[in-house]
């Protein structure tokens, strides 16, 4: 382990959060609360050093006129257009919602089709090269998951839509 400082420190996190979601005490509800905004204003610097990456990256391959820098330029054209228009009309605007409706929601809807896929194919892979509980709770987790999401033909499932997959997502996701 090359950083077990750090990796000691995630730890503890982690289990005051979860400390803070199963014992009914102020202290670690506030302690907890803080903590899950830190890690959110965590989570959107890391976005803004991707999207700046992205931003480089891309501007390089237009620069070394590299194959496929066409598409590169689309893609800075439309983050510069995107990202201007929300400054100037701001979030709340019909023309900024209706670019989120049609770009950004079926995008993501596309990658969380492909996340599962891919959770499921690895959990599978995983299953065959190393089978032992650790596994099996990893292939039973991603399934409880996808059932409660999922849109199923004969509807939801009580129990695992209603109960284990928001425990699992809210509870044991959040914490972690």
């Amino acid at each position: 382990m090359k950083r077990p400082i750090a990796t000691a420190i995630a730890i503890a996190i982690g289990l005051i959060v979860l400390l803070g979601y199963f014992i009914p005490l102020s202290i670690l509800a506030s302690v907890r609360i803080e903590l899950v905004q830190w890690a959110i204003i965590l989570a959107g610097v890391a976005v803004l050093v991707g999207v700046v990456n992205l931003f480089s990256v891309h501007l390089q391959k237009i620069r070394e006129k590299e194959k496929g820098a066409v598409y590169s330029l689309f893609l800075i054209a439309a983050l510069l257009l995107t990202f201007i228009l929300g400054i100037i009309l701001g979030p709340d605007h019909s023309t900024m919602q209706l670019i989120f409706e049609s770009v950004v929601i079926p995008v993501e809807a596309s990658l969380m089709a492909m996340l599962a896929m891919t959770l499921i194919y690895a959990s599978i892979r995983l299953l065959r090269r190393r089978s032992d509980l650790m596994t099996v709770v990893f292939l039973i987790t991603a399934l409880l998951v996808l059932l409660g999401t999922a849109p199923l033909p004969f509807g939801p499932l009580p129990i695992v839509g209603d109960l284990i997959r928001p425990f699992i997502a809210q509870v044991l996701a959040a914490a972690g």
